[in-house]
């Protein structure tokens, strides 16, 4: 299996805290929109109402199928505490034939 004939994808968003990034991340894998989340701290640097802000983040990326993303961002946009949450999901072009059939197997319900 190659991430071209299967297709997959990581939807990454982020959140202002950790106890939400983890919470969300736990809510998406236990729904099987994901196999696997990952949250990790990041300082990010925007435009928001008129003045470049620079806040601390947290970062969660969403490993999945990419038939599941525009579901898997409704779920997070439903869920989120930001009004414009970032919810971007970027094509997987390669990966192991094993790692790709794990996300299949685990998103497959």
């Amino acid at each position: 299996m190659t991430a071209n004939q299967q297709g997959f994808v990581v939807v990454t968003t982020t959140h202002e805290s950790e106890e939400q990034a983890r919470s969300l991340a736990a809510a998406v894998v236990r729904e099987r929109l994901a196999a696997c989340a990952q949250v990790y701290p990041v300082r990010s640097v925007y435009w928001w109402e008129g003045e470049v802000q620079d806040a601390e983040e947290w970062r969660i990326d969403l490993k999945t199928r990419a038939e599941l993303a525009d579901r898997l961002a409704g779920f997070v946009a439903a869920r989120h505490s930001y009004q414009t949450p970032e919810v971007i999901a970027v094509p997987v072009v390669s990966g192991s034939p094993g790692y790709l059939a794990w996300v299949a197997e685990e998103t497959a319900g």
